[in-house]
């Protein structure tokens, strides 16, 4: 592969439910590059989300919903050697395609991911995304939000993305650190402040901190989908 890796197909994967509002920004930041394509796969959205990425003449596709169910989905249908999974609410730098094709080249590679900057001027939000950068940086733990990539063949190697109701992107690293490196590519994506203004950026940041311990101590992925799905729907 990596003898052909500058040549390499890259397939865009975005899981969407109800994005009409962040959707065409997203894909706009996938054009125009060479040799891509792009996979929206929606998991039942009730607004224009559709409508909006079918007029924009990238490959859309159903799935039931959940965020790894769509992902996977999305992998099943893609014709590149490279597979990139990007949130709905995240826009990729320019020259993106050049930046994931080297990184994948590196020695030891088997995935890569992007700095990450939220889109909101917060001083709090710059310490986020300091400790965000310092993690992925040298525990080799990007997340979801910072665009995931990697060969079509590792993704099928380590078996996708786990079917959980949540944590699936950690679970993920985790499988792909056992084999080898995750390159971080130092030009970030930005990604929307949305669920950090939400509910405040100290409270967000904790409560995510807690779900992850959770995680590492055995409680079940569904509870802590109950709680996550309970503390963003509460009204403050």
């Amino acid at each position: 592969m990596s003898q052909n890796i500058d040549a390499a197909r890259i397939s865009i994967i975005i899981p969407t439910l109800n994005e009409a509002e962040n959707i065409k920004k997203a894909i706009a930041t996938t054009q125009p590059n060479t040799n891509i394509e792009v996979i929206i796969v929606d998991g039942g959205s009730k607004d224009d989300t559709i409508k909006i990425a079918q007029s924009l003449n990238v490959k859309v596709i159903s799935s039931s919903p959940g965020r790894a169910v769509q992902m996977n989905t999305g992998a099943v249908v893609a014709t590149g050697e490279i597979l990139l999974f990007l949130h709905a609410d995240t826009c990729l730098p320019t020259g993106f395609d050049d930046m994931v094709r080297t990184a994948l080249q590196q020695p030891g590679a088997v995935a890569g991911a992007f700095k990450l900057r939220i889109d909101a001027s917060l001083l709090s939000l710059r310490w986020v995304e300091w400790g965000i950068n310092v993690r992925s940086h040298f525990y080799q733990m990007p997340y979801g939000d910072q665009a995931i990539f990697l060969t079509k063949a590792v993704f099928q190697q380590v078996g996708g993305f786990p079917e959980l109701p949540i944590m699936e992107d950690f679970e993920l690293m985790r499988r792909l650190k056992r084999i080898g490196r995750i390159v971080i590519v130092p030009t970030p994506v930005v990604t929307s402040a949305r669920r950090w203004l939400q509910k405040g950026v100290f409270k967000t940041t904790l409560f995510n901190q807690v779900v992850i311990i959770a995680y590492l101590l055995g409680v079940s992925p569904k509870r802590i989908c109950r709680w996550y799905r309970r503390e963003k729907f509460k009204r403050i």
